[in-house]
């Protein structure tokens, strides 16, 4: 969900606490614990997922679109994959219009998932694109443009402190809820939390945008650790800037870090690019995982990367699974010159088209060797351009 424009820059002199936490609340994971935790799944790999027939998280979950016959459909063929894991976003007026029903979809979609061999990551908050959400039946995809529908969590609500307890309630609510269950994963408590919002929402945004969730990060990490969960926290870095030391970072990176049970990453970049943030994260000496890489057109291919995560142990989830309304096949730049004339040369996200078939076979093939293989061992029909043995006859 990473978009082109970088986001307002932070001084890297700011500084903020969390609220006091209570004895309860604890502190984060000790490292080795989330080491433990790590060992004992196995090698992660999935999808950023949202069924092909939505637009965004409001859609996938509201009572009269929620479609779980499709989900079962399509957790079916990440399973044939070898996928393990999926990241999804959860939305808090959800929970505000129906908290029952609302829970009662995620527990149906946990079981869907389990019947599948996968456990997912939930998403409670998201940065990223309209920053205005509006419940009920969502607009249709704009024609040639990437993530057309895609709606931020809590959105101008930031701006709103007497929305607050709100959110707090949401928070505690579905992480508690869920908190014992073995068929969640982890919790990402916000997406790209100081991403300005990307696509032609500037205007709308709220004022002072970076400085609000700077504040309230550290409160929603809180709430969320307050509810017990037993499984991880974790939010993704996702600037492209030096993530090697505390010193280096912004105010929201340094919660990101300091609150991380385990640490996740976005990384839309070469192979190259994707070594050099492992090697920036391994000093802070907890488990990695990238939740958002695969952008063809911008250097992150399935070719490239993912054997190279596989050898570094470095869990993986892609952006974008099944094409559809969401329309991530576009690129980035879509929201300037919509792709209406013609599609792209390459898609930029997704991996299968509607009916389950891939868009490039040769990557779902090496998806599903990487997946089946014992942990940190990459095949030699899963490395970048294999040999053929009969190449090699004299």
């Amino acid at each position: 969900m990473k978009y082109v424009l970088l986001a307002t820059a932070l001084s890297l002199a700011a500084t903020f606490h969390a609220p006091a936490a209570t004895a309860q609340d604890a502190a984060r994971w000790p490292a080795g614990k989330a080491k433990t935790w790590y060992a004992q799944q196995r090698w992660l790999a999935g999808s950023n997922y949202l069924p092909a027939n939505a637009i965004n998280q409001l859609e996938m979950w509201q009572s009269d679109t929620f479609d779980a016959e499709r989900i079962d459909r399509e957790l079916g063929w990440a399973q044939q994959l070898g996928m393990n894991t999926m990241r999804v976003f959860l939305h808090d007026m959800l929970w505000q219009q129906d908290a029952e029903g609302f829970k009662q979809r995620i527990d149906r979609f946990l079981a869907i998932a389990d019947k599948h061999g996968i456990k997912p990551i939930f998403v409670l908050f998201d940065s990223c694109w309209d920053p205005e959400p509006k419940l009920g039946p969502q607009h249709p995809p704009i024609p040639g443009v990437h993530n057309s529908g895609w709606v931020q969590n809590p959105g101008v609500a930031l701006a709103d402190p007497t929305q607050y307890p709100r959110l707090e309630r949401y928070v505690k609510d579905i992480v508690g809820h869920f908190a014992n269950d073995k068929r969640v994963l982890a919790w990402d408590v916000w997406n790209e939390p100081d991403n300005p919002g990307g696509g032609n929402y500037d205007a709308r945004e709220p004022k002072g945008k970076i400085e609000l969730v700077a504040k309230l990060l550290p409160q929603v990490f809180s709430w969320a650790r307050s509810a017990s969960p037993t499984q991880p926290l974790t939010s993704g870095l996702w600037h492209d800037d030096d993530w090697s030391a505390p010193a280096k970072l912004n105010a929201v990176e340094r919660t990101q870090i300091e609150q991380s049970d385990v640490i996740s990453f976005h990384s839309y970049d070469w192979p190259e690019a994707f070594a050099k943030r492992v090697e920036q994260l391994r000093g802070y000496g907890r488990p990695l995982i990238c939740t958002e890489y695969m952008a063809r057109g911008a250097g992150s291919t399935i070719d490239g990367v993912l054997p190279l995560a596989k050898k570094l142990d470095v869990g993986m989830v892609q952006w974008g699974f099944v094409d559809g309304r969401s329309q991530t096949i576009y690129p980035w730049d879509s929201w300037q010159k919509p792709y209406t004339l013609q599609p792209p040369v390459l898609w930029f996200h997704d991996l299968l088209h509607g009916d389950g078939t891939p868009y490039r076979q040769r990557e779902t093939d090496i998806l599903r060797s990487l997946t089946h293989a014992p942990r940190g061992v990459v095949p030699a029909d899963a490395q970048l351009f294999p040999v053929p043995a009969a190449a090699t006859a004299r």
